[in-house]
C-alpha cells in the first residue's frame, strides 16, 4: 500500500479508530504496562519521540506514568494526529507535547536527540526490507546514543504449519471487535497484500541492523510482537 493510499485509510478510521477497537483495548494495555517497566529505568525529564502516533494511545499512558516526561507525535494522518491532539488536550497533557504531520524522515533531526522513542504496529506496513530499515535507521537518528527504542509489529513465521491455526484464532480475535464481518475480510487480504509479516526473529535482526543492539522481545500478544533496544552508541545520526 503506497504512502497516500494507507494515509487515506487511516483518515477516515480516525473519529471511530478507538471506538472499533475498544473490545482489544487490553492487548495494548498488556503491551504499556510491560513498557512502563522497560521505561522505568529513563530519566525523569525525558523527551520521547512516538512515531505513527495514531489517536495517542501509548503517548497518553506514558505521560500518565511518568509527569516529567515531553513528547513529540509524528503522524502521517492528519485525522489521526487530530484526534490525537484533541485526546492530549482533554487529558491535560498537550502542554507536554509536539505534534508532527509527516514521517520520520520528514522530522528535523535539530528537534533532538530524544532519549526513547515508540514505534507502535508501524513498521510492519513498510513491505521492502531497505525501507524498514531505512526507518529504523531514521529513527536512531532522531534518538541520543544509547537511546531506547520500543518497537512493535505483527510478527509470525508464515512458512510454519502451526500459523495457519494461529491466523484464524487472530481472526476470530479481530471479529470481536466492533467491525463487519466484510471488513475482516478486507483485513484478512491485507494482511497477505499489505503488511509484512515476518518471524520475530527477522523483525530483530532488521531492526539490529539498523543501528541498535539486538533487540529485546519483551511481550507478545497473539501475533503482536514487542522489543526494546539501544541505540549504538557507534550508529550514525
Amino acid at each position: 500500500m503506497q504512502r497516500e493510499e494507507l494515509e487515506r485509510t487511516f483518515d477516515q478510521q480516525a473519529e471511530s479508530y478507538d471506538g472499533q477497537w475498544a473490545r482489544l483495548a487490553p492487548l495494548r494495555e498488556a503491551v504499556h504496562l510491560l513498557a512502563s517497566a522497560v521505561f522505568a529505568q529513563l530519566p525523569e525529564d525525558s523527551r520521547v519521540l512516538c512515531v505513527g502516533a495514531g489517536t495517542g494511545a501509548e503517548m497518553i499512558d506514558l505521560a500518565r506514568r511518568f509527569p516529567g516526561w515531553r513528547f513529540m507525535a509524528v503522524e502521517p494522518s492528519a485525522g489521526m494526529l487530530q484526534v490525537c491532539r484533541r485526546q492530549a488536550e482533554a487529558q491535560g497533557i498537550a502542554d507536554r507535547c509536539e505534534f508532527h504531520g509527516g514521517y520520520v524522515d520528514s522530522l528535523p533531526t535539530s528537534c533532538g536527540p530524544f532519549d526513547a522513542a515508540t514505534s507502535l504496529l508501524v513498521s510492519q506496513f513498510l513491505l521492502q526490507r531497505e525501507e524498514r530499515c531505512a526507518y529504523f535507521r531514521a529513527i536512531g537518528a532522531r534518538l541520543r546514543p544509547g537511546g531506547l527504542l520500543l518497537s512493535s509489529d505483527l510478527a509470525g513465521d508464515t512458512r510454519s504449519p502451526e500459523f495457519r491455526s494461529l491466523l484464524e484464532v487472530w481472526f476470530r480475535l479481530m471479529s470481536s471487535a466492533e467491525v463487519t464481518p466484510e471488513a475482516v475480510e478486507r483485513m484478512r487480504a491485507a494482511y497477505a497484500r499489505d503488511v509484512a509479516i515476518l518471524p520475530p526473529a527477522e523483525v530483530a535482526a532488521l531492526i539490529a541492523a539498523s543501528g541498535f543492539e539486538l533487540p529485546v522481545q519483551f511481550a507478545q500478544t497473539g501475533m503482536i510482537h514487542a522489543w526494546y533496544s539501544w541505540r549504538a552508541p557507534q550508529a550514525a545520526g
